[in-house]
């Protein structure tokens, strides 16, 4: 028989560190591109974030706190998404610095920058996916009482898809060949997809 370890967040967790991050893990990163509307552009990594819907193509990020990404997505409405890949993890990590609004986390991660064609926020140019998104909600989240929280989920519609071809093998993207990284748990565990890593399963008929 299982042993179990029950508790309440309310009354916290009772353990040397919060589980909460370990568990629902890995979780892909929200690599967020955006501009001010004075031009200032911004980076930053978001460990909340996930696809949401196919058709059209949904994805979302969570902030903790009026961040700059989202001050800027409220104001311009638009984001984009690059997929940080395990050659790209310390300059990821590099523009997850706190700085001033008028600094470039593309210059300060020491990152070359690509235009995008839809919107107004550049692209991390050795990235091989990016996502051109249109902001649709920012929504600010609640507790089950109501009570309204300073953490905002921000919505976007991919409007344009920027894949690069070598991550295309017969037309089929291969996701495990771009090594894309993920966030764990506690301050500093991330993972990576490695081709042995798959398994198939097809869904029952």
């Amino acid at each position: 028989m299982s042993d179990w370890h029950f508790y309440e967040p309310r009354d916290g967790h009772r353990l040397p560190h919060d589980p909460f991050n370990a568990i629902v893990a890995p979780r892909p990163i929200g690599w967020i591109s955006t501009v001010s509307a004075t031009g200032a552009h911004n980076l930053a990594p978001y460990s909340f974030f996930n696809a949401l819907n196919y058709h059209p193509p949904l994805i979302g990020f969570s902030s903790t706190g009026r961040k700059d990404s989202l001050a800027n997505a409220e104001a311009t409405g638009e984001f984009v998404w690059n997929l940080a890949t395990l050659g790209l993890a310390d300059a990821m990590n590099a523009s997850s610095a706190t700085v001033d609004a008028d600094v470039d986390e593309f210059a300060l991660a020491g990152l070359e920058t690509a235009p995008s064609r839809l919107v107004a926020p550049l692209r991390v140019a050795n990235s091989p996916v990016s996502f051109e998104c249109k902001v649709t909600q920012i929504v600010r989240l609640t507790t089950k009482e109501g009570t309204e929280l300073d953490q905002w989920f921000v919505v976007g519609e991919a409007t344009g898809i920027h894949i690069d071809t070598a991550m295309l093998e017969d037309g089929v993207y291969q996701t495990a060949r771009a090594r894309p990284i993920m966030r764990g748990g506690g301050p500093a565990d991330y993972f990576s997809i490695a081709e042995e890593q798959l398994f198939r399963m097809r869904r029952p008929a």
